[in-house]
């Protein structure tokens, strides 16, 4: 049966909201989608309800009236911006010795309860990184494997409790019910990495409007994310106070000439801010530094936050660049650079297992969207405990069906027929039994009171008789 899915990217510069339908062979439709500019939302946290709400509801609107569906559950994503991450070990024994989905989530349940949570956070994802079976380390996928211990490693992610209310108010007030909550880092390296990636260990950062993520993902998890708050916006804003024009014009030159490796002696006239019936002339070479001065900054940081993951001996795939900022020209060059030549792609959303995708989708910019879709549709960790507190999972638990089993050449319903049967001959059999007991005790009854009734003769004409003996 086909699944209806609505996506809501909840973003600093702007909200993607897409609908898409999972078809029975695991392939997602793309039905349509809506992108409005943000407002109300600053460094990927809420500043202002009513102003966030009221674009959430157009950019679900947009996408309701294109796909002509009527949609209102919705998986969101949230900002790294005031996320954290503690690792925690669950430890549970296994007592019938077989491992099943039930004891997975003991085990991820325990490491959650190990784990010291602060009172103002409130948790999003339990990812497991590693299990071991008794003494066996690094299992891929402890299902069905015989043991008598399991452990689990897991990544809990968490956010602050107010940022998230603030967030849920936002879009309930936009009339979309939240089904699930997503960190808006994982969505996008579920977008853009491979399965390889998961196997050598990658980076993703998610260079966004305002904010720029880093996310550590190995042995098939996330390991370690972080945010920095500085993101393309950023760059228009240096090259309007560089160049003294509107921030409008600024944005157009960012995306016209925005280029990190070549530089150029031509001319360009723009407006003057406060006086824009005149033109002043800015050769493309102060553009050219102004965007490099703060792209490098930015990736720069990026990398030490890196370091200071201590991961970085186990990433073997290299670095991905998704979100806006990774349009620009060469920036996968610099960031080469700067990641001590470490292998560096673009990260461009995954259209395999997807129809229907919209040209204007096909940008790192969307990355974050098209990973909700992906994340819905199940391309999530292989076992992880998600926002609503449930164990998420690709294993197909069916229910025992004993009908098939053969007992003596004979099915399981034969079986119980053949019991059935059984018992209503006894039950008959009883219930003859009981009459027949019945009529016997009545009889034994009767004889009783005859044989009483004679004793009581016998005995008064005895007595009769030793009374006319001692009178004559």
């Amino acid at each position: 049966m086909n699944k209806t899915i609505l996506a809501i990217d909840i973003g600093s510069t702007k909200i993607c909201s897409i609908i898409a339908e999972k078809t029975d062979d695991n392939q997602l439709q793309i039905l349509g989608h809506g992108i409005v500019k943000s407002q109300g939302i600053k460094k990927g946290s809420i500043t202002n309800i009513e102003l966030a709400s009221k674009v959430i509801k157009k950019a679900v609107s947009d996408a309701k009236r294109v796909s002509g569906s009527n949609i209102n559950n919705a998986i969101v994503s949230i900002s790294n911006a005031y996320a954290k991450s503690i690792n925690s070990t669950g430890i549970v024994n296994i007592p019938h010795k077989d491992i099943g989905i039930k004891e997975i989530h003991r085990a991820l349940n325990t490491a959650l309860y190990n784990a010291n949570i602060p009172n103002e956070y409130e948790i999003i994802h339990v990812l497991p990184y590693n299990f071991k079976v008794d003494d066996q380390d690094f299992v891929e996928d402890p299902f069905g494997m015989n043991a008598s211990r399991l452990e689990a490693e897991v990544n809990i992610i968490m956010t602050q409790k107010s940022n998230l209310a603030n967030l849920k108010k936002a879009v309930k007030s936009a009339g979309v019910e939240i089904e699930d909550i997503v960190l808006n880092g994982y969505a996008s390296s579920i977008a853009t990495i491979k399965e390889d990636d998961k196997e050598l260990g990658v980076v993703v950062l998610d260079l966004g409007g305002q904010t720029s993520t880093l996310t550590v993902y190995t042995g098939n998890a996330i390991r370690y994310n972080d945010f920095f708050g500085i993101g393309s916006n950023n760059i228009t804003s240096d090259l309007s106070i560089a160049l003294h024009t509107p921030l409008n014009i600024a944005e157009n030159i960012k995306i016209r000439h925005g280029n990190l490796t070549e530089t150029s002696s031509d001319t360009i006239e723009l407006p003057i801010i406060g006086n824009e019936e005149n033109r002043s002339i800015v050769s493309l070479d102060i553009v050219h530094d102004v965007i490099f001065a703060r792209v490098e900054e930015t990736l720069a940081i990026l990398e030490k936050i890196f370091d200071k993951s201590g991961l970085k001996e186990k990433i073997g795939s290299g670095v991905i660049l998704t979100g806006g900022m990774a349009n620009l020209k060469g920036i996968r060059e610099l960031a080469q650079v700067i990641f001590s030549n470490m292998p560096v792609r673009i990260g461009i959303p995954n259209t395999e297992n997807i129809k229907g995708m919209f040209e204007e989708l096909k940008n790192p910019a969307f990355a974050s969207a098209i990973g909700l879709l992906l994340h819905k549709a199940g391309s999530h960790t292989e076992y992880e405990i998600n926002y609503a507190q449930e164990l998420l999972h690709s294993k197909a638990t069916e229910n025992d069906n004993l009908h098939d089993i053969k007992i003596h050449n004979s099915t399981v319903d034969d079986y119980q027929e053949q019991r059935k049967n059984q018992k209503n001959r006894y039950a008959d059999d009883e219930h003859s039994l009981f009459e027949d007991q019945t009529k016997e005790e009545n009889v034994q009854s009767f004889c009783l009171e005859d044989l009483t009734r004679a004793d009581k003769q016998n005995n008064y004409i005895s007595r009769l008789s030793t009374w006319l003996k001692q009178l004559f």
